[in-house]
């Protein structure tokens, strides 16, 4: 019943906002730990539950493929993965964008091989963050569902028309069971639109799609879709302003805690950041100045949001849950270093890798940072630090 929230495990969550959004076409293959989704899904279709086609495929590689032609058939179109999975994808996530196809994608974040990991970080969207998607991070159950139902409204605007990924944490988040309210299909129809595409295949109106980019348009079909993207930031907060009046949910681009008088921050992103704000409670009862900054929106990088939620901030310490082999830093600590480059007036920043493959990420860790952090510069010493690395 809407309003009242009931436990459920957050993978089947996932799959009842895709139920409640009336998706027309699934295309999915099953891979730990996503697969609950995908299985729940079917159980819907089968049911009755959701009038939809679901697409049984033999590969992620031919789930993408499909969801690129559904979507660009005028099909509401859904599909998940992770990891490796992703990575077998990877041909088809950087055609989805150039052809404006707003496919809908979970992806429960799963540590990549080699060796061999089915637990949880966050190297398998690092490994495709330039493929021109919009990139949002859950941080619970009910962002979860919450963002899913968002991401087919801000991927279907026409304004935008881009594929949308929608990050959770795999185990730590995806198989936990915890509260959640489920809308009513009455109040998503409300606030998600039916889908109206910009383009459409129509065998009235043959036309070719996804052509050869010779030498002399290539660089012009990537930099429109960079355009796109780019300008798709203003919908994202326009879609998020709107669920807090249809719901009563608000949603920021970036989220604070407890950054007004902070001298350090901790910048998060995922199901960790609820540790790293229980650990800030935690050294706030001990007199220490630290708060969180954590980012929802990955792509496109909400580059002047960021820079007012950190401003407080003498030591910036930055959380990655991948490491970006041969440069001794996480790939949002890149970002941060360099869209903080050219200011005239930063904090000190430091990199801290942690909860590679599943590792514990504890309380004791973000307060190991936060004192790392606040430590004064010296020449010599690293501003990176892979954490929890067994003696």
């Amino acid at each position: 019943m809407a309003g009242k929230p009931i436990g459920l495990e957050v993978s089947l969550a996932v799959a009842e906002a895709v139920r409640l959004c009336d998706a027309d076409v699934v295309a999915a293959y099953p891979i730990t730990p996503q697969t609950h989704i995908v299985e729940h899904l079917s159980e819907l279709v089968a049911d009755g539950k959701l009038d939809a086609a679901y697409i049984p495929v033999e590969s992620e590689q031919s789930a993408m493929s499909s969801c690129i032609g559904s979507a660009a058939a005028g099909a509401r179109t859904f599909t998940a993965t992770s990891s490796q999975g992703l990575a077998l994808m990877n041909e088809m996530l950087y055609i989805a964008p150039v052809l404006r196809t707003p496919v809908v994608m979970a992806i429960v974040n799963r540590a990549l091989s080699a060796p061999i990991n089915i637990w949880n970080d966050h190297s398998d969207i690092m490994s495709v963050r330039d493929a021109g998607w919009v990139a949002v991070f859950a941080e619970n159950g009910q962002e979860s569902l919450d963002l899913t139902v968002m991401a087919f409204r801000i991927a279907e605007d026409p304004r935008v028309s881009l594929p949308v990924s929608v990050n959770i944490d795999g185990f730590t988040l995806s198989h936990f069971i915890e509260p959640v309210v489920l809308p009513e299909p009455g109040e998503v129809a409300g606030y998600l639109p039916p889908f109206r595409p910009l383009v459409k295949l129509d065998i009235a109106k043959p036309v070719s799609i996804g052509l050869l980019g010779t030498p002399e348009s290539y660089t012009e079909a990537r930099k429109a879709t960079d355009d796109v993207l780019l300008a798709s930031k203003a919908v994202v907060s326009e879609a998020f302003a709107d669920f807090r009046k249809h719901f009563g949910r608000e949603y920021n681009l970036v989220e604070t805690y407890l950054t007004e008088d902070a001298e350090t921050i901790l910048v998060t992103m995922g199901s960790i950041s609820e540790t790293a704000m229980t650990a800030v409670d935690e050294m706030r009862a001990e007199g220490v100045k630290v708060g969180v900054v954590r980012i929802r929106l990955w792509r496109p990088f909400p580059v002047e949001e960021f820079k007012a939620a950190i401003r407080p901030a003498k030591n910036l310490a930055v959380i990655d849950r991948h490491m970006v082999l041969g440069v001794p830093d996480g790939p949002v600590a890149l970002e941060v270093k360099s869209l903080l480059y050219a200011d005239p007036v930063r904090p000190a920043i430091s990199n801290y890798v942690l909860g590679l493959g599943g590792r514990d990420v504890t309380r004791d860790d973000f307060k190991h940072i936060t004192k790392r952090a606040q430590e004064p510069e010296a020449p010599g010493r690293p501003r990176f630090e892979l954490v929890g690395v067994w003696e």
